[in-house]
């Protein structure tokens, strides 16, 4: 039931599942695995140690799997890992790993990657993840699940974003965002919870509630840090979606975490 189309150039050692269609003049290397039920459009370059998982659609002129953008990067085996059920628009470009980076950049499942939208290198990315026209990921970008990036938005390298986060359109991302944020501005800043996607996500009124009562106090102005994040830890220790945030917290290492903007006195 594989479809490939005449114009198609297949690498002799790729390994293509059931159900697969490749459609007119696009390229598949050698090292390439396509999952059940894979389609490529049409123009679709897919190269390097790469893998596609079932259902995922790649749309024209989509360059996946060539080599990083990274100088330090020396031809090294390195893969690029895409999760099932992904949407790939028009010109999505995506890199595998490098050395620096564990060698991976891993994409989750029922993604959507819009026109234009880039994943550089030893990214990891999660399920549901939504990444709109010319977004960008740096190198090693961390992210969570069901996380929104608006169009025109950067991400830094080596920056952490948290599940249920959106980023707002044109926005430079230079800070990690905390789970369930919502940043936006021309330098990133925290303006509150994402609050239609916990309400699409199925988190009640008082789940928001308690989880904007828990960001304020994170992001207040009383004693360090650590000490508000110990609060925290005392005050809502049997909440799930609080400790998700602590976590978070504990683990930065190379990045602050994105602030709320302070009214100028």
């Amino acid at each position: 039931m594989t479809n490939i189309h005449s114009t198609a150039i297949i690498g002799a050692e790729a390994k293509i599942g059931k159900d697969v269609s490749i459609g007119p003049y696009c390229v598949v290397g050698p090292s390439v695995q396509l999952d059940d039920a894979v389609t490529l459009k049409a123009h679709v370059v897919v190269d390097g140690h790469t893998i596609i998982g079932s259902g995922t659609t790649v749309y024209p002129f989509a360059s996946i799997g060539s080599a990083p953008q990274d100088l330090k990067y020396k031809g090294e085996l390195s893969q690029l890992i895409i999760g099932k059920n992904n949407t790939i628009r028009e010109h999505v470009t995506m890199n595998p790993g490098t050395a620096g980076g564990g060698l991976r950049t891993v994409i989750g499942n029922y993604c959507l990657f819009m026109v234009g939208a880039h994943v550089a290198h030893d990214c990891l990315i999660g399920n549901h993840v939504v990444m709109a026209n010319n977004a960008t990921l740096g190198g090693h970008v961390r992210v969570g699940d069901r996380v929104v990036i608006g169009g025109l938005a950067a991400v830094h390298q080596f920056i952490r974003i948290g599940a249920f986060a959106v980023i707002g359109g044109t926005s430079g991302v230079e800070s990690d965002v905390i789970p369930f944020g919502r940043v936006k501005g021309d330098r990133a800043y925290l303006a509150g919870l994402n609050l239609v996607g916990l309400e699409r996500g199925g988190f009640s009124k008082v789940q928001i509630k308690t989880m904007q009562k828990a960001v304020n106090q994170l992001f207040g102005e009383n004693g360090t840090l650590e000490e508000r994040v110990q609060k925290l830890e005392k005050d809502f220790e049997t909440d799930a979606n609080i400790g998700q945030i602590i976590q978070f917290v504990r683990e930065r290492n190379r990045f602050g975490l994105c602030q709320p903007q302070r009214a100028v006195a």
